[in-house]
């Protein structure tokens, strides 16, 4: 099923499935549903059932005890008490329940985006994706336990409200006109509909400009070097306060759909109050007069509620069409039905009349490519070639449209993409390291690693002495994005996870871009080593990173134009002759 054929069901449907998300905490979800109950029928019938038998007692000629006056009039506090601690109960028990929602839900919500592929955040912002799995969340979540709560609640309290309505006008003759009052409630609700849709047109714009407030956060947060080296803060600063005015009148438009419903409940509840009373005064109902507007005004105390409810349902239904853009989103790299086992992996890799896109143009066009088993891949050709993306096929980052890529004669699409990774190391030019230790971040390679691997590991990348230099050693908290390491430090963990992981397929891609000489004078040995007994992709940018390559792959436009050795390609391939002599004269 997917997020379109989800958004075909209507009104409370669409949530039944999400009620599910209640099942970890039904037990407390139970006992809070319980002591709305109470609070409920203490609410509708109990105060105006106290209040027709107290205050009769409390105005009787002669005049009652100050003793037995007390004692009747005790009875008030001890209701409020009883109804206050379970309205608390209820609401601790329900909020506590709410957050185990949450919880879930935006677990659910993460989970599904790892899922996904790397062509599914072509089409989506980060800032976008972050307000749906934070914001959008956290209205399905008050969605989900605020109406199931209050389904529970609000109609216990009406029954009561009604009941004790009847329960009076039983014994009071002429009370029973008073019932016309309770029934203008179903009136009350007929313009519900008509606001509901308006707030949920509404809704969705809210949501939407609110996602774009997360991306111009996140945009800013993360562009802080190039804002200030060009001068972009005015600018900057501008285009967030546009989104927030925008923002803020779309939020306007809700609020003032969504608030409009209780002072429209009030005023006719006032009004048909006071109606009563006028009855009740020409009928000389004296004895039952507060205990009948108590029970009125109960009675129209849970349609206010439901007012809100409702325009709650139409808020979260909003919110829950963006988690489910997410949750349903077509997986273009989906898991086998049946994995084949990869075994003991060789390394050959074969690309087979391999044509891929992203969206409209073709990036590879019919790639036909044979490495043998500890071949050494050199990659070159201008900016757009298709070099990063050959590498990317190999570990399915995406999946091609036609052809097939193989490893070890076994087709990538067949293998359970853990399995399949596991046997892939990734050094990418641009490295992102957690804000973790140091120890963690090279660990990444192979979780379950001991120290002393990982010190090999670092002692390999030439890392080893840098990080001992810092104040915690390896248990040095890099900051976000590794924000407290150079360039050719981060490079350097990088290529250290990849000597911990020691997989049988190696992708550099341009992994000493960031180093400077003399740290890429070592890379460059422990880069000798690394490849050993290796299949390798070299990404190559700059024709000095590619003196190991067994075979050089030169590529343009997604066409293999040749491929060879160094000195056959610069004696017979024009395309990478040009590029050669261009950089060197360069």
């Amino acid at each position: 099923m997917n997020a379109d054929s989800k958004k075909t069901e209507k009104g409370f449907k669409r949530y039944k499935p999400y009620f599910s998300l209640l099942d970890p905490v039904k037990v407390q979800f139970g006992w809070g549903i319980l002591a709305g109950v109470l609070y409920g029928a203490a609410s509708g019938f109990g105060l105006p059932f106290l209040l027709y038998k107290v205050i009769p007692v409390l105005f009787e000629d002669p005049r009652p005890s100050i003793w037995i006056m007390a004692a009747y009039i005790a009875v008030f506090p001890i209701a409020m008490i009883f109804r206050a601690v379970f309205g608390f109960i209820n609401t601790y028990l329900i909020s506590f329940c709410g957050m185990r929602v949450l919880i879930q839900l935006q677990a659910r919500v993460l989970g599904r985006l790892q899922e996904l592929p790397l062509s599914f955040y072509h089409k989506n912002t980060i800032g976008d994706l972050m307000a749906r799995v934070t914001g959008d969340t956290a209205a399905l979540q008050q969605v989900l336990t605020r109406v199931a709560n209050d389904l529970v609640k609000q109609p216990i309290t009406m029954i009561g409200a009604i009941s004790a309505l009847v329960f009076l006008a039983v014994k009071e003759q002429d009370a029973w006109f008073l019932m016309l009052f309770a029934a203008t409630v179903p009136v009350i609700i007929l313009p519900l509909q008509i606001f509901g849709k308006r707030i949920l047109k509404k809704a969705k714009l809210v949501q939407a400009k609110g996602g774009d407030v997360s991306r111009l956060v996140s945009e800013n947060l993360n562009a802080v070097r190039e804002i200030r080296a060009f001068n972009l803060q005015k600018r900057e600063v501008k285009r967030f306060e546009a989104a927030l005015d925008h923002f803020c009148a779309l939020s306007m438009k809700v609020v003032k759909y969504n608030n409009i419903i209780r002072p429209t409940v009030e005023v006719i509840g006032v009004v048909c109050v006071s109606f009563a009373v006028i009855y009740m005064l020409q009928k000389n109902i004296e004895a039952a007069a507060a205990s009948m507007l108590a029970a009125l005004y109960m009675a129209y105390d849970p349609v206010k509620k439901f007012g809100e409810l409702h325009m709650l349902l139409k808020r979260g239904e909003a919110a829950l069409e963006r988690i489910e853009d997410v949750l349903y989103a077509d997986n273009t790299v989906p898991e086998p039905e049946h994995p084949v086992a990869l075994g003991q992996i060789e390394g050959r890799v074969d690309f087979q009349a391999v044509s891929f896109r992203y969206l409209d143009d073709w990036v590879l066009k019919d790639v036909n490519l044979s490495f043998s088993p500890g071949t050494i891949v050199a990659l070159v050709g201008p900016s757009g070639a298709g070099k990063t993306t050959i590498a990317d096929l190999i570990p399915r980052f995406y999946d091609v449209q036609k052809g097939a890529v193989m490893v070890d004669g076994k087709d990538v699409k067949s293998i359970a993409k853990e399995e399949l990774r596991n046997a892939v190391s990734v050094v990418s030019q641009d490295t992102f390291l957690f804000n973790e230790s140091i120890m963690d971040n090279i660990r990444v390679g192979c979780p379950g690693a001991s120290d002393e691997a990982v010190y090999e590991a670092a002692r390999q990348a030439f890392a080893h002495d840098f990080i001992l230099e810092m104040d915690d050693g390896y248990r040095t908290v890099v900051g976000e994005r590794g924000a407290r390491l150079s360039g050719g430090q981060k490079q350097r963990i990088a290529i250290a996870r990849a000597f911990l992981k020691q997989s049988p397929i190696l992708i550099l891609d341009e992994a000493t871009s960031a180093l400077d000489s003399e740290s890429e004078k070592k890379i460059q040995i422990a880069l000798e080593e690394l490849v050993k007994d290796k299949t390798v992709f070299m990404i190559a940018h700059r024709f000095a990173t590619i003196k190991m390559a067994d075979t050089i792959v030169v590529m343009k436009d997604g066409v293999v134009h040749g491929m060879g050795s160094h000195s056959a390609l610069y004696e017979s391939n024009d395309l990478y002759t040009t590029l050669y002599n261009r950089q060197f004269i360069d």
